[in-house]
């Protein structure tokens, strides 16, 4: 599914490293306000993509998900004629289909495209969850796919990445063009290094703040997730499904990778809640309980 994960980590990983080799270079400097937005844009964007691309691989192998191609017993077959049965009403193509070792109850998709995704649920939740919530689990992953979220927070990810690389630049420039004007020796190797250090942790302070805009988004995807795998596997099977998740006893211990796009994020408390990818349960269900129980899909 599509949700600090994926995006905050790598996104964030190959924008410092492009920023310090654009700023070293001086090719962050010079230039009209339009040139810097240009390369600001180019790396800003560069770290979405490639975590959007590489997002299949890295859930894969941090996970160790091992992909159904033909299935050993009833059970795999089970699953996959489910998401198969899913992805037909969806209208998306059909994912890779996934089972994980991992004793808490989980699950995630994630996949650079709608036709090109993959939905991998824990042994853990196979075991303790019934089919009927089972299924919720698999419908509100397949919805994550049809509505796009991986790409759209690749988008939003990019854009707020751009200002951060845009704005850092603006202000490490103005910082030490001030610090310039005070030094009798002129610019040189010192007012290069101090452009560099200011730029780089404008970009990691003003990063933190783009993630919890992102958060916020992941967090309200969550909802929508929820009500696509109600109207996919009926209402009361989705909000089954998230009690049974609530009442887990086990740690969440899905790899940061992937984290985001697991159905369940963990428990909110203080100030973590800014940087949770996913609401409480409690309110996940009270939002469902406002659907009426005919809107599902036959």
């Amino acid at each position: 599914m599509l949700r600090i994960a994926l995006f905050v980590g790598t996104n964030l990983a190959i924008m410092v490293l492009l920023g310090l080799v654009g700023s070293i270079f001086g090719l962050n400097r010079n230039g009209s306000l339009g040139g810097l937005l240009v390369m600001s844009a180019i790396i800003g964007m560069t770290g979405s993509f490639i975590s959007l691309f590489l997002s299949k691989w890295m859930a894969k192998r941090s996970t160790g998900a091992q992909v159904i191609t033909e299935p050993r017993n009833e059970a795999e077959a089970w699953l996959l004629n489910t998401v198969r049965r899913q992805a037909e009403q969806s209208g998306i193509g059909m994912p890779e289909v996934a089972v994980y070792e991992a004793p808490e109850m989980n699950a995630f998709a994630t996949g650079w495209n709608r036709n090109d995704a993959l939905v991998a649920v824990s042994t853990g939740l196979l075991r303790s969850m019934n089919r009927r919530e089972v299924e919720a689990v698999l419908a509100h992953e397949v919805s994550h796919v049809a509505n796009g979220d991986m790409i759209t927070l690749t988008l939003i990810q990019g854009v707020l990445n751009t200002f951060v690389v845009f704005i850092s630049n603006i202000v490490a420039s103005i910082i030490s063009s001030a610090l310039r004007r005070n030094d009798d020796d002129g610019p040189g190797v010192l007012d290069s290094i101090a452009h560099t250090v200011i730029y780089m942790v404008l970009q990691i302070v003003l990063g933190v703040l783009a993630s919890i805009i992102v958060m916020w988004f992941s967090r309200r995807r969550e909802f929508r997730a929820d009500e696509g795998g109600a109207k996919l596997a009926g209402r009361d099977s989705m909000i089954s499904a998230l009690r049974r998740l609530a009442g887990d006893p086990n740690d969440h211990v899905l790899p940061d990778e992937v984290k985001a796009f697991g159905i369940s994020g963990g428990k909110p408390g203080g100030l973590r809640s800014l940087f949770m990818t996913h609401p409480p349960i409690a309110d996940r269900i009270a939002a469902l309980e406002q659907m009426p129980r005919t809107n599902v899909v036959a």
